[in-house]
């Protein structure tokens, strides 16, 4: 599965591994976007075990895998919510400031360079990649690899972004062209509409459980809801 590695996505983002954690850094609009793909999974994980929304860590007892974790931004409030995580990316640049910032932070969390392949046998919970299939190699292959390192019962959740117009202006023509993301960071013909990424998950022996799109309100900010037209998630069981 390191197949599906591209080694120029893997550098690009692993220049930017210093500047990860800085929420007005190049990084700046994954800081916008955590909160709400935050709730989102909360919310699946609710529904799918039938959590108590109040508990605070509600994943003690279950394992999670981020796939593409970047210096963390998902890993760490999934360790705090009580699992016990793997977080895998390509570049090591990306891992070596992750593991910086959970020790920081008291976190105890598995962090590997890699791909799929890095995972090890041992199935989990939760399988997570969030804005990352977009920069695989192989998408299909890649799903695969999530659906088999996925626990019986266990739940997968990806998101990217759809290949609309609008999501060819909203992140490449404004968000790359003024700067408000690193330039070069997205390659619209590789974007997956929500038909392809289901065909992908359902073929990998996945139940798609939900589509939920993610958009940009100028009053509200990022929210979550029916318009799949910019970016959306999606929830698989096994």
């Amino acid at each position: 599965m390191s197949s599906t590695i591209r080694a120029q996505e893997a550098a690009h983002f692993g220049k930017l591994a210093a500047d990860w954690w800085n929420p007005k850094g190049s990084s700046a609009m994954l800081h916008r976007l955590n909160p709400v793909r935050l709730r989102y999974i909360r919310d699946q994980l609710n529904l799918h075990w039938n959590l108590d929304e109040h508990e605070r860590r509600p994943l003690a007892g279950r394992s999670a895998a981020d796939l593409g974790c970047g210096a963390g931004l998902l890993c760490e409030p999934l360790a705090r919510l009580g699992a016990e995580v793997v977080g895998i990316d390509a570049a090591p640049e990306n891992i070596a400031a992750a593991r910086l910032h959970a020790e920081g932070q008291g976190l105890a969390i598995d962090y590997r360079t890699g791909s799929i392949d890095v995972l090890g046998a041992e199935p989990f919970d939760l399988v997570t990649s969030l804005e990352v299939i977009e920069h695989v190699d192989d998408p299909a292959a890649f799903v695969r690899g999530l659906a088999e390192a996925l626990a019986p019962a266990g739940l997968m959740i990806l998101s990217t972004p759809n290949r609309t117009p609008m999501s060819r202006l909203a992140m490449i023509t404004l968000g790359e062209g003024l700067g408000a993301i690193p330039r070069g960071t997205h390659d619209w013909e590789r974007f997956l509409t929500p038909d392809q990424l289901r065909a992908h998950v359902e073929a990998a022996g996945l139940e798609v459980l939900d589509v939920t799109g993610l958009s940009f309100s100028a009053t509200r900010g990022f929210v979550l809801g029916p318009d799949l037209g910019l970016n959306y998630l999606l929830t698989a069981r096994r």
